[in-house]
């Protein structure tokens, strides 16, 4: 008596095909979620390393952009502190100009230094019959006047500088007050009120 193998016939072989096939497709499974896993982990670290290097790159040009502008502030400070030296020269100059000792090769020589200084932003400002200004000029000495309807420079003791919108040194200036009573009134609103009054004067004379 011959005995047969249980589960199937000999030679039959699909129950352990299945069970191939099944344990494959088990393990293709698991090897795609730990890839799915693995590419996830990989982009999160990527995007990461992204803004890391977003990051440094914004502060190296903050850091730049820092390093210029204090280079600017110094060499603007060492220029003026240069030109704030040389004022006193450009007073001598200027005085000497007014005696009319101004010439020859000393001529030569203050041209060429205002022009310089000139180039490097020094700028002179104070003038006769301009309006007084306080953040500019300094009033040594003061008057009243009918000449005037304001506040008014009517003469320049000595010039002031600046560089750029910052003063270096105020202009010494005179100033002329308006006349306490003075009228001040101009234009066509003064001459109609003068024409008011004449009327007036010569109404009352008729009568």
């Amino acid at each position: 008596m011959t005995d047969k193998t249980q589960g199937g016939k000999p030679g039959d072989d699909s129950a352990a095909e299945e069970a191939v096939i099944k344990a494959a497709e088990e393990a293709a499974a698991a090897g795609s979620g730990d890839a799915s896993d693995e590419l996830a982990a990989a982009k999160r670290e990527a995007t990461e390393r992204t803004a890391d290097l977003q990051r440094l790159q914004a502060e190296y040009q903050n850091y730049r952009k820092r390093v210029e502008r204090d280079r600017l502030t110094v060499r603007e400070i060492a220029v003026s502190n240069i030109l704030e030296s040389l004022i006193p020269v450009l007073d001598d100059i200027g005085r000497a100009r007014e005696h009319g000792e101004v010439t020859g090769g000393f001529k030569s020589v203050a041209e060429s230094l205002e022009t310089v200084v000139a180039k490097l932003g020094l700028q002179q400002f104070g003038k006769e019959g301009e309006p007084f200004d306080p953040t500019m000029h300094e009033a040594l000495m003061h008057s009243y006047s009918s000449d005037v309807t304001e506040d008014t420079c009517v003469q320049i003791l000595q010039p002031g500088y600046r560089i750029g919108e910052r003063i270096i040194r105020p202009a010494m200036v005179a100033v002329a007050e308006p006349q306490p009573g003075t009228q001040t009134t101009s234009g066509p609103d003064a001459d109609t009120a003068k024409s008011e009054k004449s009327d007036k004067a010569d109404g009352g004379k008729d009568s």
